[in-house]
Order: structure tokens, then sequence, then C-alpha cells
């Protein structure tokens, strides 16, 4: 009966259905489009078909996907063209026809499982021709998708920006760092489904729970094969290489192709921001969440304990659990219907030890409300992740005959700031409510109770309270320090002895200064000095230092930021005074110059500026410009030196192809600091005119 019928074309129409369907920027060659909504084809017959009637009332459209499809599994669906399909099934409707032609909607369903699929046309249950390739997405825009993102703006944040911000730093200093995630470059997407080939569970694909797991599982595992060793004494194109790292793309490159910059372990976390592109690429709401300070790797405890010398230099770490200056993680929205009601939303994507489920099962993933809540019971990774914002630190000074003394010190607290970018604009919000409830309320006292009953219940019995320190004859020790020290400048020191005894003490006072890097991590010694004071009785006595990184005799790490430590210590008491400040290092600013809006293949000129407060001159510079939309390729520039207290202005051109709200980034390398960098948004309009 379909002898004779024939396929002659098929029009995938895939610029127009991309367009729809929020894909247009990763292709208008390829069809990408999104679950749960329609897409519209057109089949173009060999001859004209109104002699095969009978033929055409039993077409069917097949789609298929993976590498053994399955009606069983659901990666393979088999569905006639009638306006009298399922509606939660694959089903396929004419909407225009002619004597040659038929224009055809397909519709997926919004609980498909996506990927890389197969389209055939298949005539009386026999004849089959292959229309073309296809790639199915995830749907934040469909009310009824896992992924559904009520807010426009957060779609369009969460799912089709490619230029975010990730905040390091220090609390009290949060710098910015611009990222472009790059999701829709060509081929991230494609890497992405490569990457998540690995899974063999094609139908759990359905399920964004599940394929959020198992790509974090699988990134955090290539992580740590690929990322290497930061050299100890690098070359100078070692120590360009160190500092790139602009976007997620030539990092996932590396990771996968072996194509692109390598990746130090003084910059491993990109690792959320790269999951976090990847997560984008096919459709899960996604972004980079920073913690300062957190505490890692300290078993689900809510003690961790850190040791110094006598002379308050950190030595040594604590057998469980360190502070790191920051942390970042990937967040993704999604409904979880695999969990009681209540734990809907954003969920952390948690990387751990593979264990006997092997690498695939090595991601957790974890509501933030379970987080908030103390709810222990979700998933055994909400205890990590509560301590890691809830802990506190206990400070121990190790004497030299190998006894530890407990410090006289505030107790240090982590999760002070959680960050993330604002939606839709390039500012910091903190989101630490999200996490915890506030310190002191008795919400925070409630959550606390359960989660120490939940942990004796479980046969984990240490104290989530710091111990106490009651002191016969008292010395109380205050540090303030600047949230930052300007590189190659001074800042100013205030330490204040305060004696509420009536004796006068004889104080021995040690300030030490290190490099950090964000981990935590020891880098470097940098300076020390040691003072004998003595403080009348119910005395203040301050004490005004100057540190001046002029004074460090090897340049800071990257990465790494100024830990001050000041021990005070006085022979009639049995516990010395602590206190520390993180103190981040501030470099030069580069200020960009330019209007807020330009027209489309309109020239702009730009001016870029950076004033030298260091005390020698600043050689060897270079500036790169590069921007998506704005700039073809990116454009090198190398500078003359930029003397001590002069300021250097260069003006630029670029000629904007792309509509739209854009990022122009500028980089700036020297002898004195490398992958220094800036930012501007421009708004694209479309050129006007003259009549």
């Amino acid at each position: 009966m379909g002898q004779g019928l024939g396929i002659k074309s098929c029009d995938l129409q895939a610029a127009k259905n991309n367009e729809e369907h929020h894909t247009r920027a990763i292709s208008s060659q390829r069809l990408i489009v999104r679950r749960g909504k329609s897409f519209t084809i057109t089949l173009h017959f060999q001859s004209p078909i109104s002699a095969f009637l009978p033929a055409l009332r039993k077409l069917a459209l097949i789609a298929q996907t993976g590498q053994q499809p399955s009606k069983t599994n659901r990666t393979q669906a088999i569905f006639p063209i009638t306006s009298l399909g399922d509606p939660k099934w694959w089903r396929a409707a004419v909407e225009k026809r002619d004597a040659s032609f038929w224009t055809v909607a397909v519709t997926t369903p919004v609980d498909a499982v996506i990927g890389h699929y197969s389209l055939l046309l298949q005539v009386s249950g026999q004849e089959q021709y292959h229309l073309g390739q296809f790639t199915l997405l995830f749907n934040p825009w469909n009310r009824e998708d896992a992924v559904f993102l009520q807010n426009e703006a957060q779609c369009q944040e969460y799912v089709l920006d490619q230029n975010g911000l990730i905040f390091l730093g220090t609390a009290d200093c949060i710098q910015e760092e611009p990222w472009d995630f790059g999701q829709f470059e060509s081929d991230v997407m494609d890497l992405s489904l490569d990457l998540l080939g690995v899974d063999k569970q094609v139908e759990e694909w359905s399920q964004p729970a599940h394929v959020a797991r198992v790509l974090g599982a699988l990134l955090h595992a290539i992580k740590e094969k690929k990322v290497l060793p930061t050299p100890k004494t690098p070359s100078a194109q070692e120590q360009v290489l160190l500092n790139k790292r602009r976007g997620s793309a030539p990092i996932l490159r590396q990771w996968l192709t072996g194509q692109g910059r390598p990746v130090y372990e003084g910059q491993a976390w990109v690792l959320a921001a790269v999951t976090c592109t990847v997560l984008r690429s096919l459709g899960i709401p996604a972004r980079v969440v920073t913690t300062f300070a957190s505490a890692q790797d300290t078993g689900g405890s809510l003690l961790v304990n850190e040791y110094y010398n006598e002379e308050g230099l950190q030595n040594g770490e604590g057998q469980r659990g360190r502070i790191w200056i920051f942390h970042t993680s990937t967040e993704c929205w999604m409904t979880r219907l695999d969990l009681c009601k209540g734990f809907d939303g954003w969920q952390i994507l948690y990387p751990k030890v593979p264990s006997g489920g092997g690498v695939l099962k090595a991601c957790d993933l974890v509501p933030v409300k379970a987080v908030k809540e103390g709810a222990l019971e979700v998933t055994p990774a909400v205890l990590d992740l509560f301590a890691s914002v809830n802990a506190s630190c206990v400070v121990w000074k190790c004497c030299e005959d190998g006894k530890l003394e407990l410090t006289n010190f505030n107790t240090k607290y982590v999760g002070n700031n959680i960050s993330t970018k604002v939606v839709g604009s390039d500012r910091c919000e903190d989101i630490t409510q999200n996490y915890k409830y506030p310190a002191g309320s008795l919400e925070e006292k409630a959550v606390l109770d359960r989660v120490q009953k939940e942990r004796i219940r479980h046969k984990k019995h240490s104290s989530i309270h710091p111990p106490s320190c009651e002191l016969d004859d008292p010395l109380y020790l205050f540090l303030e320090a600047p949230s930052f020290l300007p590189l190659g400048g001074d800042a100013k020191l205030s330490v204040t002895l305060k004696n509420p005894g009536d004796q006068e003490k004889a104080v021995q006072l040690v300030i030490g200064v290190q490099a950090v890097y964000y981990n935590g991590v020891l880098a470097t010694d940098l300076w020390r000095e040691k003072l004998s004071l003595r403080v009348s009785a119910n005395k203040v006595h301050q004490k005004n230092i100057i540190l001046s990184s002029s004074s460090f005799e090897q340049n800071l790490p990257e990465n790494s930021c100024l830990r001050l430590t000041v021990v005070a210590t006085h022979s009639a008491s049995s516990l010395s005074c602590f206190a520390q400040e993180d103190i981040a290092i501030r470099r030069p600013h580069l200020a960009i110059t330019m209007p807020e809006v330009t027209q489309q293949y309109r020239p702009l000129r730009f001016e870029v500026s950076i004033h030298n407060s260091l005390d020698s001159a600043m050689k060897d510079c270079e500036m790169s410009i590069f921007g998506r939309g704005l700039i073809h390729r990116e454009k090198r520039y190398r500078l003359s030196p930029v003397r001590p207290g002069k300021t250097l202005c260069s003006w630029f051109q670029f000629t904007p192809t792309q509509l739209g709200l854009h990022r122009l980034t500028v980089e700036m390398d020297c002898d004195m600091f490398q992958n220094l960098t800036s930012h501007k948004s421009v708004t694209v309009v479309a050129p006007e005119f003259s009549a």
C-alpha cells in the first residue's frame, strides 16, 4: 500500500525552532529543542500525495536515543501523526499541508530522556525514512518540567547567561572574578553529553537529579586527575599559564580532550564553575556559590582544631578538618520528587570519595533547605555540609616541650557570608539566610539541638560547643586590622592589651604574618616581630604597627592572602591570648571607561587606565581585550612601562556585531602581577539609519 510514497527531503527548521526553544545561541544549523514544547518540521514528498491516502493514515514518527533504543526504557518512541495523540507522550500533528508537503508539529513529553535523537518516518509499519538528528534538553520554561523556574529573569541568569562572576577573597574583602561560562560554545553541549555517556543508565537521563549527580561525580574525578601540581619555581611561561583561567570551555576541553589551558591545584575551585557550565548547557539551572569561611573535611564534626607555635605561626594541621578562607560549590535548581515534601529548589552538588557504588555514585545532591534545617535524615552528606557552615574553630598553642595549651581566643566561626551573583546584575548577593538561621536566634538553637540529638543517636558524641576559658588572672587581647593590604602598599595594625587586674603584667607579644592559600594550607612565612611590654594594673595598652608589603622577602603566591596572628603571654597565666585576621591582597584597579549603550556595526572607542601605586615600575606590560559578541578574536597589545606614581591611559576600539547585553573584559599582565582583570557591560542596539 505504501509503495511509491517517498520522502524527498525533511526540513527540521532548526533556526526557527531553536529561537523558540532558547537554543539559537548554540546553533542555527542543528535542531536543539527543549522537552515538553512542540517544534515543527516540514516533510517534502517525492510525488503528489493524493494517491497515497491509505498509506498516509498509517504514517508514524520514531524518535530514539542511546546505543540500544528500547520502548521499555523509554529511549524509543513510535507515535502516529494524528491530532488525537496522548498529551503526556510523544505526539505529532499536521499543521499545514498541500499536495507535496506536510508541516508537522512534534511535541516531546515533559519527562522525556534528554540526549541526541534520531528522527525517522515509518510508513505502514514497514518502510522507514531517516529524517535527521535533533538534541533534546531539559526545559526550565515548562511548568511541568522538574527544572521549571517561574521567574523569567532567573531563567535568563541561571540557564542562558554566559557572563558570570565568581567571588573570591575574604569575608571582609570579597573580590569578584569575571567568568565566561560559555555553555553555548559550539562544542560544550556535545562534550557534556559525551561525558554523560559514561553512564549507561540512559533511561535515567529523564531525571535531572540523576544527571546532575553523574556529571558532578565525573567532573570531580576528572579534576582530581587533570589538575596539575603548581610548580615550586615556575618559569616565565608557566607563570603566565598559572593565572589564565578566564572561562569554563577551555578547561572542559583540557579535561576531556587534552586541548586547552592547564589548570593548577591553586585554581581547583574552578570545578564549581565548570560544573555550572555543563549543567546549564543541558538546561539545568545552576549557579556558583562561595562560602566565606568554610570548614572542610571535618567528618561532620562541628569543632575544628588549629595549631600554632609559641610565636603565633600556624604549625601543622589538625587530625580532622581545616578552615578554608573561601570554598566554592555548585547549586542547581529542581523539584525533588525522590524526597519528601519541602526539599525542592536549590540543591548542592557534593562530590565525595568513591565507595562501593563506584565513581558514578560519588556525588550527592543535597537540598539547601536540608542544610538550614539540619535534616540529617535526608542524606548523610547533610551533616558534612551543615558542619561546613556551622562549625567553630578552637586554637591550640604547641609548646616547645610538646604540650598543647588551649588559647584564650574568641572562637572563629564559619559560614559568616555565603554569596552568589545577583540575578541580572554584576553585584554580589548574600544568601547566608538560605543556609542558616541568624546567629543567636531561637531557630538556630532549635536546629543545633536537633543536630546534637541526631549525632548522639548515631553515636557521634563529640561536643558541638567549643571549650570555655575561665581565667583567674585575665589579660584581654584585641586586634584591629584592615580588610586588605594594597599590593606594594602599607596597612596600619592596632594591637590592644587590657589588664583588668590589680597587678602590673609583663607581657611577651609576638606578631606574625604568613601567606595562606584559599584552602587554608600554609604557603610561606613572611614576617614576624617580638615585643616585651608591661601593662599597668587596670590599664589599656595600645600598640600601632605599620605593615608594609615591601618588608616581605618574597612575592605572595597566587590565590593566597595574609594571615596575621598575635600571641600575648604573661607568666602569671597558663593560657596565651590569641587573635587573628585574614587580610586580602588588593592589586591596582584597572578602570574601563565607555558608554553603556552602543550601536551594532558602529565603531566604539573606550579607555583603559591603571595607576601605578607600587614602589617600582610596572614592566613587560601586556593588555588583552576580549568579549563575545563584541570582538571577533582576542586582541593583545604591548604597552610601555608605567613608572611609580604615574597613570597609564590607553584608547582602544572595537565594532560590536551582536545585539543585546554583552561584557567586555580587559586583562593585564606585567612583571609585578598577572591576570589583573576588569569588565564592563554594554548594551548593543540596532543601528539608526538616517533618512
